[in-house]
């Protein structure tokens, strides 16, 4: 089409005038506000369910304050007034929710705490080495709901049904052995405010030497880092903008729950963090029970301490136009009593709990010679609880030629303390030895036993300052020096049963749980036993069993300090 000179000027003055109405536009159009996300996020629940005692130190504090608080309730309340804050709020965990809990939570399979979870409104959550102690079967379950469990006397009985978790449970590093692909869900999408939110889930690599082997056939777990950021291009390809790690491993810092932008963590997730993809900016870990918020390489890492103590508000600002991520605020607020109302619904469950749990949980167990029997370890190791529990299992196995009995310290959960005239309940001693391990006899050589003892010492960074030392039965001794070099720290010349050396070459009969006898917390010379009895007597049994035959005998079990059957050079 040929256009005049005329109608070229007219053309040219249209374009110039529309050109200028959309330049006015454009500067009325105000820029997109940023978005802000709120977290919260919880770890190492544990099913404790009711209100109780803890220690914190907070940063304007020189020494811990003991303080009543935690428990669901409380909780409830907190996250209900502060989604009257915000309606969009998510709820979030790091793992270890469940397992190794007190028996108003364990006596029904922690059925009541993974309702009171989802009543709390949790979205997601990193599965944590304790949701594996009763192996895949009963943790499909207790995600999926039903009641054909390897607890039929748990199971089932909170309610007489079981729907399942109310929330997911994610996991990028555990994986199927056959398919070679995820075994649990890898990560979890909320849209919020009109943002995808990637969650990406992983346990610690090390779960199988915290699980029974027995309990985790069918799947294997690989590394952390390399599986979370395997993730990253999927979530990219579904629109998800930011991403947040949820993950339980942990580590540990000199710095108080409170210290804003901490920079002194130590332990594993240090590591992690720094293999992650770039994009990934927030990591709320667990495992480790300790309380921070810290910056490793410009990423935040969070941490609730334990037992719902504490919880983590995180706010996320975004860029309201990329959503990318322009800030990370974070507090852990102590979960104290406040005025704050109580949700019904949660009181109900509670009530329900304690009635359900009352009558076995308050039945007298036996008197002990202490009030509070202590798993507090002395510089050498060993705990006065860790001799009773040893005992306990030396005594059972006696008959059937045990002579040495080890106990691992992490297999006890608390102290054992009592309410009048020093009398233990049921439930008190539950919470003590949560796991229902099972007691297995093997024989170890002399020179097996005493590469035992430096192994409790070489593979863990705890270690040296004897946090892994198995605690041992009567008549079993040696001695320790935490200056010698790694595998040449016990002296030979002290490891004695009975008061007479023990001879490399000579069998002896020993008795673990079958937890620590598979291997499990880095004991791998427990593998190498022979002749390997699983007795199927259960550790919780044998315990009660034994101090209700000390008090029958007028000799209550328990004393203030440990024995010191376990020694160690300063």
């Amino acid at each position: 089409m040929n256009l005049s000179r005329r109608s070229w000027s007219k053309l040219a003055r249209t374009t110039l005038s529309l050109s200028f109405s959309f330049a006015l536009i454009a500067c009325a159009t105000p820029p997109v506000q940023p978005v802000v996300v709120n977290l919260v996020a919880i770890n190492d629940f544990h099913g404790h369910l009711d209100q109780e005692k803890f220690s914190l130190t907070r940063a304007a504090d020189s020494n811990p304050v003991q303080v009543d608080g935690g428990g669901i309730e409380i909780l409830g309340s907190y996250l209900q007034a502060w989604r009257k804050e915000d309606k969009d709020l998510v709820f979030v965990g790091g793992g270890d929710l469940i397992g190794a809990s007190p028996g108003i939570s364990s006596l029904f399979a922690d059925e009541p705490t993974l309702q009171g979870l989802g009543r709390l409104g949790l979205r997601v959550s990193a599965l944590g080495n304790h949701e594996f102690d009763h192996g895949i079967q009963e943790l499909q379950r207790q995600i999926k709901g039903g009641c054909d469990s390897p607890r039929p006397d748990r199971a089932c009985k909170f309610d007489g049904d079981f729907k399942g978790a109310q929330f997911s449970y994610i996991a990028a590093n555990v994986m199927d052995k056959a398919s070679g692909q995820p075994f649990f869900p890898a990560y979890h999408i909320e849209q919020v405010k009109g943002v995808k939110i990637g969650f990406i889930g992983a346990v610690l690599r090390d779960t199988p030497m915290m699980v029974a082997s027995e309990k985790l056939q069918g799947v294997s777990f690989i590394d952390e880092a390399e599986a979370i950021n395997r993730t990253i291009p999927a979530l990219k390809a579904a629109g998800v903008k930011v991403f947040v790690v949820l993950i339980h491993e942990g580590g540990t810092t000199t710095e108080a729950f409170d210290q804003p932008a901490c920079s002194q963590l130590k332990g594993p997730i240090v590591n992690i963090v720094k293999r992650l993809d770039p994009a990934i900016k927030l990591i709320v870990s667990g495992h480790s029970h300790t309380g921070f918020m810290c910056q490793v390489e410009g990423r935040t890492v969070t941490q609730a301490q334990m037992y719902g103590h504490l919880l983590t508000r995180i706010a996320l600002t975004l860029d309201g136009n990329s959503h990318q991520v322009m800030q990370i605020d974070t507090k852990n607020v102590e979960m104290t009593p406040s005025h704050l109302q109580v949700p019904d619904a949660l009181s109900t469950l509670m009530a329900q709990a304690r009635k359900g749990s009352d009558a076995m949980i308050n039945q007298p167990v036996a008197r002990l010679a202490v009030s509070v029997l202590s798993r507090k370890l002395n510089e050498a190791g060993e705990s006065p609880m860790g001799n009773v529990v040893a005992d306990a299992q030396l005594t059972a196995t006696k008959s059937k030629g045990a002579q040495i009995a080890f106990m691992n310290n992490k297999g006890i959960r608390g102290n054992l303390e009592t309410k009048q005239d020093n009398i233990s309940t049921y439930g008190q001693n539950s919470t003590v030895l949560p796991f229902g391990n099972t007691l297995v006899l093997m024989t170890l050589t002399g020179a097996q036993i005493r590469t035992l003892l430096e192994q409790q010492m070489w593979l863990d960074d705890e270690s040296p300052d004897g946090r892994n030392v198995l605690q041992v039965s009567e008549g079993f001794t040696y001695t320790w020096d935490r200056k010698r070099p790694v595998g040449k720290r016990v002296l030979p010349e002290t490891v004695k049963l009975n008061g007479v050396a023990i001879d490399d070459s000579t069998e002896y009969r020993v008795v673990a749980n079958n937890f620590i006898a598979g291997g499990g917390d880095r004991l791998p010379m427990f593998t190498e036993g022979k002749n390997k009895l699983d007795t199927g007597l259960k550790d919780i049994d044998v315990f009660m069993q034994y101090i209700k035959a000390k008090d029958q005998a007028g000799a209550p079990a328990g004393s203030l300090n440990a024995a010191g059957r376990v020694q160690r050079i300063n």
